[in-house]
């Protein structure tokens, strides 16, 4: 019989692997609903849907491996990275999806949530006060208008995966919609800086580097208390606080 291994579990939801499927476990159907959807109009790689029974849904393993893991070094090519950039571009140039994502969040409540994540990250001691107004300053740049892009809301390393130089399948598309291409982009690379340049020349057109920096700094202080709470460590070497330190 094959082993279930959990992949990741928190109060929100869980993904269990058993042999080549995954089985996706949500509370919440409305995130399913968009990740079904997203994959069938997203013109890249993506899972194959084995089946779905609410409040599980079944998806089949993507070949390759991922691009990498947050706060562990890529052993990906730079080629790779450039691949993942380019199929990113596939996806941003797409016809829009009917809702809005992840991405794609009010700018004023987006910066109402991030003034007060600042003031409880230092009232209950999470990290020092210069450490979250340096980076709220950064921060405040990706708080501008842009272009709606068809976009994956949750593009972190993990969720990329490649075979060679060869991009085989993107997975987790629950906070997909229309949202800033930016966002993508930062996510991919949040603590692997190394690779932006990799990125954008798959991207195949300039960005704003100084909104790429934003939203890492935007994104490290939304996830900071959220982890921990949630049993993760956003301290680890090269993961969120490294981040927020590197702006400094």
């Amino acid at each position: 019989m094959d082993e279930v291994k959990v992949v990741v579990a928190h109060s929100e939801r869980a993904t269990l692997r058993v042999g080549d499927v995954f089985l996706k476990v949500d509370a919440d159907q409305a995130r399913i609903d968009v990740e079904v959807d997203a994959m069938a109009l997203a013109p890249v790689p993506t899972p194959k849907i084995l089946w779905r029974k609410p409040p599980v849904l079944a998806i089949a393993e993507v070949p390759g491996t991922a691009l990498g893991r947050l706060g562990e070094p890529s052993t990906a090519s730079p080629a790779a990275w450039a691949a993942a950039g380019a199929a990113i571009r596939k996806l941003h140039d797409a016809p829009l999806p009917p809702r809005p994502g992840r991405a794609g969040r009010d700018l004023d409540e987006l910066a109402a949530e991030l003034d007060g994540e600042c003031a409880q990250l230092v009232e209950d001691g999470y990290l020092p006060a210069d450490l979250v107004t340096r980076n709220r300053q950064i921060a405040q740049a990706a708080l501008r208008p842009w272009p709606p892009a068809f976009t994956h809301g949750d593009l972190q390393i993990a969720h990329v995966f490649v075979d060679g130089d060869e991009v085989t399948g993107i997975i987790d598309w629950s906070e997909a919609g229309r949202g800033d291409a930016l966002y993508d982009l930062a996510t991919l690379t949040l603590g692997h800086e190394e690779h932006l340049g990799d990125v954008i020349a798959g991207y195949g057109t300039a960005v704003d580097l100084d909104v790429i920096r934003a939203w890492w700094s935007l994104r490290s202080l939304l996830g900071v208390r959220w982890l921990i709470e949630h049993g993760f460590d956003p301290s680890a070497p090269g993961c969120e606080v490294d981040v927020l330190r590197s702006r400094m």
